[in-house]
């Protein structure tokens, strides 16, 4: 029998977790969360550590104690056998290259500028001009988004799916980080397909 999911250890800034959030919403998963303070280095805590040694969230705990980490692996394991997942093989690795172009392209530069506009005092970790490729990549990853949605409704298929779930988290709150989505149309018409569906819920709700 396939474990079930039970606690996911959260921090709510994080598009990361939001996206293990928002999957756990659209499919009417309940658990208990338990909100990790990135800022008050709570991942660095023996507590933590012991659970997950890369010292990141989200994390997400199953009923057999088995704990999966890795924003896009939880996506996948969660989605996986329901309508989010395809199940046609070149669906599947369109799906996958989305979340593995979000992890290289979209997280560590969008989310990366993001984060650091809203936690300045983090800017001096930084090595000079970093920050600034960052916000360059970004807009190529935007501009690459945007061309891919041009006569798309969604990532893959035409149909709303976990792709779509990975790259929304750090896609849809870039203008935090300094980048104007007006400037990507198709991108932000997507956007708010997104934030239509069924079971959609904002990266601030808290739900504990």
């Amino acid at each position: 029998m396939k474990p079930t999911p039970v606690k996911l250890f959260d921090f709510s800034f994080s598009g990361a977790s939001y996206k293990a959030r928002l999957a756990l919403s659209l499919l009417e998963l309940t658990v208990e969360f338990e909100s990790i303070d990135l800022m008050a280095w709570e991942t660095r805590s023996d507590y933590f550590i012991s659970k997950n040694p890369v010292a990141q969230i989200p994390l997400l705990e199953l009923s057999d104690g088995t704990l999966l980490r890795e924003s896009n692996a939880i996506l996948t394991w969660l989605t996986e056998g329901t309508p989010l997942m395809p199940t046609n093989s070149v669906e599947r690795a369109q799906v996958f290259q989305w979340m593995f172009f979000e992890s290289s392209n979209i997280d560590k530069n969008l989310g990366r500028c993001r984060f650091m506009e809203t936690y300045p005092d983090w800017k001096k970790m930084l090595p000079p001009g970093h920050l600034e490729m960052c916000a360059y990549l970004g807009e190529e990853a935007l501009k690459v988004l945007d061309e891919h949605l041009r006569s798309k409704q969604y990532l893959v298929g035409e149909r709303y799916t976990s792709a779509d779930i990975s790259v929304f988290a750090y896609v849809h709150c870039s203008e935090e980080g300094g980048f104007k989505l007006g400037d990507y149309p198709n991108v932000k018409a997507w956007c708010e397909r997104v934030k239509d569906r069924p079971g959609h819920i904002p990266i601030d709700y808290q739900p504990y």
